[in-house]
């Protein structure tokens, strides 16, 4: 999915949140801007937003002179989803269709991306989970993904953010043990999860944990480690969360089975549905089936 016209102002806001996030200094807002203009005026329109995104915040990163500026939000992101967790596995255990509900649950945490807005609060993530337990899909493919599940003897999950990990816990809970994946960022980038966040999470007690070797805030399958390329091949099931990961996976051969709140009017007009929808969807070749 490539980016268009309408991202640079998006690109612009989000540079300005996160450099203000990472900095107090004045001088270094001016320098991060300048430095991302000049990038965004040689854009082609040929990468997708998150390989833009990857070299904004490459930016902000280099001028601020921090490796990760936005450590301290993911953390308490991470910890408030923590707190979350022993009532949402009662909300997951007494469903009728606890499968169902875990997957609900995983996406409506999605709406914790800094990339999107740099005001996100927790009543913001307390709505959107209040919301998925009633909120219609706006693309339903979940009777697929469960009988997908079922058969499945190898299963590639593609994380999306920290603290939106956290609540994955509760879906990875519900695949089969020994056979699942989680990949997360190679670096740290925006509030994507990184390798630290999934342990956080508790991840690595139930399924293996590996990261894909760039701080692209997607998967960049051409970029990745040959690791994550050799399993994105072979598994038999590829779970993808977030909207980063669906930017640059959505003209992937393979069938993926994407996991997301939209928060983008981009995706939406892409996906044909609104923002705040939440999906449940599987796409193969740049299709929906």
């Amino acid at each position: 999915m490539k980016a268009i016209l309408d991202c640079i102002p998006c690109f612009l806001q989000q540079a300005l949140d996160a450099v203000r996030m990472a900095s107090d200094d004045t001088r270094v807002h001016e320098r991060v801007m300048h430095r991302v203009l000049a990038v965004v005026q040689e854009m082609t329109f040929q990468e997708s937003p998150p390989q833009m995104g990857a070299l904004i915040h490459r930016i902000i990163r280099e001028q601020v002179g921090h490796p990760d500026p936005y450590h301290r939000a993911k953390q308490y992101y991470n910890s408030f989803a923590r707190k979350l967790l022993p009532r949402l596995r009662r909300l997951r255990d007494d469903s009728t269709e606890p499968f169902a509900m875990a997957v609900r649950l995983a996406v409506a945490a999605n709406i914790i991306d800094f990339a999107l807005s740099a005001r996100l609060d927790e009543d913001l993530v307390l709505q959107s989970l209040e919301q998925a337990t009633s909120q219609p899909l706006a693309i339903d493919r979940l009777a697929a993904l469960q009988e997908a599940v079922q058969r499945a003897s190898s299963i590639l999950y593609l994380a999306d953010n920290a603290g939106e990990i956290v609540l994955d816990l509760m879906l990875v809970e519900m695949l089969p043990r020994g056979v699942v994946t989680v990949a997360v960022r190679g670096a740290p980038v925006i509030n994507d999860a990184t390798t630290e966040d999934a342990l956080f999470a508790g991840l690595d007690k139930i399924a293996n944990i590996i990261d894909n070797g760039t701080d692209i805030p997607g998967t960049v399958i051409g970029e990745c480690s040959q690791q994550l390329r050799q399993l994105f091949a072979s598994a038999d099931l590829v779970i993808s969360k977030g909207q980063g990961n669906y930017e640059t996976l959505s003209d992937e051969q393979r069938e993926i089975y994407h996991l997301l709140k939209v928060k983008c009017p981009l995706v939406a007009r892409d996906l044909g549905c609104p923002v705040g929808g939440v999906v449940v969807m599987r796409r193969q070749g740049g299709m929906v089936t």
